[in-house]
């Protein structure tokens, strides 16, 4: 019997090469999580986890083959399963990286469990002290996670991510009435949770008031928080695998305007907290000028879509789970910002819309989509007058950002995403 071991990623691709594969990658994730969670105003619960994957790709006669293990793995049968699975695809050109060592030190802070606790139990203290009825959630999770990828042409490199994360969820029933806010924070230094609080609670104050929204085609400020509904479509038109299959409305138009000239986006993998040094298939990430002043200037891709497109990897080829084939995905989108702050775009809408939260999937490749308004403000001269219930908007993605009123100067992170707020037209409103 084969003793189970920890993933040696050398070991895996020595053994594979004596089975016959010509190529093999080993990309292995370890993780130690340690999340503090509250339910109902109290602590709940401190856990700690540990886990690790493996996932090795070979090719054998120009076939790939991928196996995932979990923990402790049995070298041989990882190994022969990926090489049973290669007999079942069919031959193609073989991207690895090149030779070269990379190994970064950790990056970020480690807080400790107590100060999580006392964190949660001092904003819950502050928003019931503010309102008294709402019922509070929150959880807070420190995460170390360390990613190394060795494949037989030398290559080994490896960085160890040290990331905070948290939120913080307060919820109201009035009779019918249900009225949920949730915001957090990411970051791999210090975080702020009464930031965050104080932010819930000026939802909580403009929402206080429930008043009939407004029909028919009126100008919409998004949050930061809800701009990512239009971000993410526009991410996934700049997908060179989108581009390659003709399914991008943007495959034909680099070097077009294809966006407001007051939208400029990048890609900047050194920007904290959401920063990668390489790619899961070794390539070094880059900075990428995506949009220019709503000019397209390019896309980007990972190591077979670019082969594919006559093109270089832009250093974007990423795992969606352990079990995936490298796709094209971007380190961040970075939402050049405009002026004012979100107060004076407030007072720029005559009558309008703040969508803060949506309910539902957003756009597809289509950029068309229909969505319910989870937490929405009316503004009349320029003034936050209640919240907006029952209300749905609808519209098409790449039209309504050629149609920017304006962007705000003040940027916040929503996932990867970081950006301001902001106004556009041409949306439909249905009460």
């Amino acid at each position: 019997m084969t003793e189970l071991i920890s993933s040696n990623p050398e070991q895996l691709i020595e053994l594979a090469q004596k089975q016959g594969a010509t190529h093999a990658e080993v990309y292995r994730v370890r993780s130690q999580s340690r999340p503090v969670s509250f339910e109902g105003n109290r602590l709940k619960q401190l856990e700690s986890s540990q886990s690790e994957g493996t996932a090795l790709r070979l090719w054998k006669d120009n076939r790939p083959g991928l196996a995932v293990g979990y923990g402790l793995i049995d070298a041989e049968t990882l190994v022969n399963k990926a090489i049973a699975l290669s007999a079942l695809n069919q031959p193609e050109t073989i991207e690895l990286g090149a030779s070269r060592q990379e190994i970064h030190n950790s990056l970020g802070t480690i807080i400790p469990v107590e100060d999580f606790v006392t964190m949660g139990k001092t904003a819950i203290a502050t928003l019931r002290n503010a309102y008294p009825e709402v019922i509070c959630s929150a959880e807070f999770e420190s995460e170390t996670e360390t990613t190394r990828l060795v494949n037989s042409n030398g290559l080994d490199c490896q960085y160890t991510d040290i990331s905070v994360s948290y939120y913080l969820g307060v919820e109201i029933v009035r009779g019918e009435d249900f009225l949920g806010i949730y915001d957090g924070e990411y970051s791999r230094e210090k975080i702020n949770p009464q930031q965050i609080v104080k932010q819930i609670l000026q939802r909580l104050d403009w929402a206080k008031t429930n008043v009939a929204p407004i029909t028919g085609k009126v100008p919409i400020l998004f949050t930061a928080d809800a701009a990512t509904l239009l971000w993410s479509t526009v991410s996934s038109a700049l997908n060179g695998k989108r581009v390659k299959t003709g399914s991008s409305p943007w495959s034909e138009k680099k070097g077009a305007i294809v966006l407001s000239q007051m939208i400029s986006l990048s890609q900047q993998p050194d920007k904290e907290p959401y920063s990668c040094p390489f790619d899961d298939e070794g390539t070094p990430t880059q900075s990428i000028n995506l949009i220019d002043r709503g000019r397209l200037t390019q896309f980007y891709s990972d190591r077979t879509t670019a082969r594919e497109l006559g093109l270089e990897t832009t250093g974007n080829g990423f795992r969606p789970s352990l079990g995936s084939y490298p796709t094209p995905s971007l380190v961040n989108l970075i939402v050049e910002p405009g002026e004012g702050s979100f107060n004076e775009l407030v007072t720029k809408l005559d009558r309008g819309i703040i969508v803060d939260q949506i309910l539902g999937g957003g756009a597809d490749i289509s950029g068309d989509f229909s969505i319910n308004v989870d937490l929405g403000y009316l503004v009349e001269n320029g003034h936050i007058i209640g919240r907006v219930k029952d209300t749905m908007i609808a519209g098409n993605v790449y039209d309504v950002l050629q149609q920017v009123i304006a962007l705000g100067k003040d940027r916040l992170w929503n996932g990867s995403c970081y950006t301001p707020a902001l106004i556009v037209e041409g949306l439909s409103v249905v009460g």
